[in-house]
């Protein structure tokens, strides 16, 4: 089937040569970041320090406010930093858990690297409850909601699961957080760029996530949303000159901190990944997020049922409500199927446990999908390499 959204193609270069299923992880990158980065490197090489004042200075509110639009944020609170762990850790800084709301609950199948960051608040005197998922597929709104108590500090959950494609219910439960007290941190890494995600209307306090995926962005721009209404009420203790009201009048201690979102920022930014994660934005934001979660859909759909119907066994939710860009397939010895698909140039990935993980996006053709499920029927009818998938994905 065609799609209008195939004239995107073009505009990603690896697409020539590869059949690309893995955007849930790193996204294709977009022709124009090369041209980006080159813009950068040009900043560099002609104005120099100039450059500074010139806009790389405040390139990480600028580009937040990019980001902003796609996430439902209004301008001035959103801000760029690293990664997700980063941006967790600075909210976590603004926090005091020697008290009796010192709780912090998520979900058993969060993503690890969040669930590292939170666990080390144990030594802090912080209560980690995980809300445990009965099939590895969803998670129960109802036990989480009823895991939220008045004890209840900070909720930090994935609106979308990142081992199955489950899409929670945040707006559900940032109303349980609120009733109680707590406060909600809504990961959107896996949804961004795919699924809808309107953190105004969540009501969420918080919100972050990453480029990597299906903003088509690369690393090292991930992103922090504070509700405006709490921007005043923290004081985050992972800080920098970057936060302080005045950086140039280099003040000694302690900090004054800047207005809005700019308080969240810490030392000085990276500026490079920043020019290239707008190249991916710029053609998100033109095709509209409603638009791709359409086509997703469809093609989940089309994933699912072909996969069903070559006897492959899916831990993705099989309603398409439920479920984001990507679908999760298990086939008998499926690190080495994996292994092998990567070698023909079909770039998914494995997780032990699951299964091959498979996400089209916007540049993504039906005839792909299907060519893609066909080879690895092909694969499991002749002789396998067992061996670890070669694959890094997130």
């Amino acid at each position: 089937m065609s799609d209008t959204l195939d004239v995107w193609r073009r505009e990603f270069p690896i697409l020539e040569k590869t059949t690309y299923l893995v955007s849930h992880s790193l996204g294709a990158m977009p022709r124009a970041a090369k041209t980006r980065l080159g813009q950068f490197a040009d900043e560099w090489a002609e104005r120099g320090v100039r450059a500074w004042a010139e806009g790389w200075w405040d390139k990480p509110v600028t580009t937040g406010d990019q980001v902003g639009r796609l996430i439902g944020a209004p301008a001035g609170s959103v801000v760029m930093h690293q990664n997700v762990s980063v941006c967790e850790s600075i909210i976590l800084s603004c926090f005091d858990f020697t008290g009796r709301r010192n709780k912090i609950v998520y979900e058993a199948v969060n993503f690890p690297s969040v669930m590292y960051v939170y666990e080390a608040q144990r030594a802090q005197g912080a209560r980690i409850h995980g809300v445990p998922s009965d099939d590895g597929i969803s998670v129960s709104l109802e036990r989480m909601c009823d895991a939220i108590d008045e004890e209840t500090l900070l909720v930090p959950i994935s609106h979308v699961l990142f081992r199955s494609g489950f899409v929670q219910d945040v707006a559900a439960i940032v109303r349980r957080a609120h009733a109680v007290g707590a406060l909600v941190i809504a990961d959107v890494y896996q949804s961004a760029g795919s699924v809808p995600v309107d953190v105004t209307a969540w009501d969420v306090d918080f919100a972050t996530g990453g480029s990597v995926k299906w903003l088509c962005g690369g690393p090292g721009a991930g992103y922090l949303y504070v509700a405006p209404r709490l921007h005043a009420q923290l004081s985050p203790r992972m800080t920098g000159w970057r936060a302080h009201a005045r950086p140039f009048a280099f003040e000694a201690g302690p900090i004054d901190y800047a207005p809005g979102a700019a308080r969240f920022l810490h030392g000085t930014p990276a500026i490079a990944p920043l020019y290239a994660a707008e190249a991916g934005y710029d053609i998100v934001e033109a095709i509209g997020v409603p638009a791709i979660r359409e086509k997703s859909m469809r093609q989940t759909e089309l994933l699912i049922q072909r996969a069903l119907a070559l006897g492959f066994t899916v831990r993705s939710p099989l309603r398409a409500a439920e479920r984001s860009g990507m679908v999760i397939v298990d086939v008998p010895e499926s690190a080495a199927v994996a292994r092998e698909l990567i070698r023909r140039e079909i770039l998914i990935d494995h997780r032990p446990g699951a299964g091959i993980r498979l996400s089209p996006h916007f540049y993504t053709t039906d005839a792909e999908i299907l060519a893609a499920l066909d080879a690895i029927r092909s694969i499991l009818d002749g002789p396998l390499t067992a061996g670890k998938a070669g694959s890094m994905g997130f």
